[in-house]
């Protein structure tokens, strides 16, 4: 078995280097990716989707299944724990966790706090780079940290790890360099910001697709930067579980409140990702499902509360528009989508995240430029021009 991990790793290295997903400016990361592969912190049981549930892949029964779910590609993430028949940790795609790693601009000599310890990967690979004793990460789960630090010491990487609330405490350490956050938020907690050093990196998912680099700014008080790419995350344990109800259920079985036949073609909305990370900022709290029949892309968009909209295309390049609920859902959407080519396509590089301690917001190439507050749903669909 060892000789065929030393083939997948091989494979993978390879494969992200035709696909050019090694980071230019962080030639390190090949090295560290090597020194602590993947393998050395998967636990023995890994969950595979079989388009229905997720099953069990063990290392003892299926050690081929097991590494094939383990290196089953650069932007592949290997689930390590189930909870309720959902991921409730992972260890992250390769090439994002590479990503990630490299927006954080990490030199040797850098602290970190590493948010979010999972099985330790990041944390090692962090540590591998800044140097021995700078890395401190922590952990809401127990039996993660104890985990964690089994394969670390195994490893022999020197980081602490700690059982913690990132969310809402910060550990000793700081003030830190650089902080990585490895699960989702979509606010940022204002202790990141004081927890950082002024002219420090903070590199966190935001929301359910993307990552972003933020620099404090000198006064420590506020934080701005772009986002980095996209990707998706496991959620914030300790923030409100975003386990919205079904299309179904919250359309129920009234008639639509609105109908009207709208002139677009959706096709974009099933594969341009630059139209679906600007609806994303806009509509915020829109879900957004698609599916092709002979007359072409169809979709059905909720809130996962009780606004709902149906678009359903009629084979003419037209799409006849349902909806109903407290919020006309589908009207949002199909005006940010408007917004979207009225500012020329933009993608999700052109977009930026500011924090400061009374607000968040997302802007449009400049700070100063088009932008969308980061709070309540209600607040995040309106734009705020400027």
């Amino acid at each position: 078995m060892t000789d065929d991990l030393v083939g997948r790793r091989a494979q993978l290295a390879a494969v992200m280097e035709r696909c050019r997903a090694w980071p230019a400016d962080s030639p390190w990361l090949r090295e560290a990716m090597a020194v602590l592969p993947r393998d050395a912190f998967a636990p023995d049981r890994l969950w595979h989707w079989d388009g229905h549930r997720y099953v069990p892949l063990d290392r003892a029964t299926d050690p081929a299944g097991w590494a094939d779910e383990l290196y089953a590609g650069p932007d592949a993430a290997a689930v390590t724990q189930v909870t309720d028949g959902l991921p409730s940790s992972s260890l992250s795609a390769p090439a994002v966790v590479a990503d990630m790693l490299d927006s954080l601009r990490l030199e040797p000599g850098h602290t970190v706090w590493d948010i979010g310890t999972g099985q330790g990967w990041s944390c090692a690979l962090a540590a591998w780079r800044a140097g021995p004793g700078l890395v401190v990460s922590t952990e809401i789960d127990e039996d993660l940290v104890a985990f964690a630090r089994r394969r670390l010491g195994a490893a022999g990487v020197d980081a602490e790890t700690l059982v913690g609330n990132g969310t809402s405490s910060v550990p000793p350490g700081g003030p830190f360099d650089r902080i990585h956050a490895t699960y989702a938020v979509e606010t940022v907690p204002y202790e990141w910001i004081k927890a950082a050093r002024p002219g420090g990196r903070i590199v966190y998912p935001w929301g359910r697709l993307g990552h972003v680099a933020l620099t404090v700014a000198p006064d420590g008080c506020r934080a701005s930067g772009w986002v980095q790419g996209l990707g998706q995350f496991m959620a914030d344990r300790s923030g409100p579980v975003w386990a919205p109800t079904g299309y179904a259920k919250v359309r129920g079985n009234g008639d639509p409140e609105a109908e009207e036949v709208v002139e677009r073609d959706l096709a974009p909305l099933a594969g341009d990702w630059d139209l679906r990370f600007a609806l994303r900022v806009a509509v915020s709290d829109a879900i957004v499902i698609t599916g092709r029949d002979e007359d072409g892309v169809n979709a059905w968009i909720h809130d996962g509360n009780a606004s709902w909209a149906a678009l359903s295309a009629r084979g003419d390049g037209s799409t006849v528009l349902h909806q109903g609920g407290p919020q006309r859902i589908g009207d949002e959407l199909l005006t940010a989508w408007s917004q979207w080519e009225a500012h020329g396509h933009p993608t999700p590089y052109d977009y930026g995240i500011t924090v400061t301690p009374e607000k968040q917001w997302v802007w449009l190439r400049d700070e100063d430029g088009p932008s969308w507050p980061i709070g309540e749903a209600g607040e995040r669909r309106a734009a705020l021009p400027r």
